[in-house]
């Protein structure tokens, strides 16, 4: 008995069932789907948190504060995806007229969690950074207190930043926005670090 084919989507049919799918969110990369898992509750929380933050530094702006159902299509890569959080201070710009695949963030978070922190730092970060309109990335941690951010400089030139411990702050340059750690991670338990 021969495998079956693999069926390829197309971008449009992707679309079509990732709109009508109430259960569950799907990245979508050369024709396939794949299903993205429930957050933990510390997830949450500090994604919940720098919502609020952000949103509220920023809530007499011109920017937008997207949530993780906000999509983002990366053109030059094909991915579709859903960060955990997005600014974007230019016009938005969409794929089509349902107004809900951006394709224009200036800033991207991604809490991280341990089934997702490898592909978070390599893969998905090399899909991001081909964003003509991508400033920052950040990396938020879950388990600690600790926050890396990229920073797009001269020559096109990636430069890491790191801020750890309750204690330390982290500046998103793109909006001139101070974060306090201690903040981000209001609420946030921490479990004991093994021996």
């Amino acid at each position: 008995m021969s495998p079956l084919p693999k069926t390829s989507l197309s971008p449009t049919q992707y679309l079509e069932l990732e709109r009508a799918a109430v259960d569950c969110k799907h990245e979508f990369y050369r024709g396939e789907m794949f299903a993205m898992g429930g957050a933990s509750r510390q997830h949450n929380r500090a994604t919940v948190n720098l919502t609020g933050l952000i949103h509220a530094a920023l809530r007499q702006s011109q920017c937008e504060v997207l949530g993780s159902d906000m999509r983002v299509k990366i053109d030059a890569t094909g991915l579709y995806t859903y960060p955990d959080l997005t600014i974007t201070c230019e016009k938005p710009e969409f794929e089509d007229q349902h107004l809900d695949t951006l394709l224009n963030p200036q800033v991207i978070f991604e809490v991280l969690s341990k089934s997702t922190e490898a592909y978070d730092r390599g893969k998905k970060f090399g899909h991001y950074r081909s964003l003509p309109s991508l400033k920052e990335y950040f990396l938020v941690s879950q388990d600690r207190p600790q926050i890396d951010r990229f920073s797009l400089g001269e020559g096109g030139v990636w430069q890491l930043n790191d801020a750890s411990g309750l204690d330390a702050s982290i500046t998103v340059g793109s909006i001139d926005l101070v974060l306090p750690l201690r903040e981000v991670y209001a609420r946030v338990e921490f479990e004991a670090e093994e021996a």
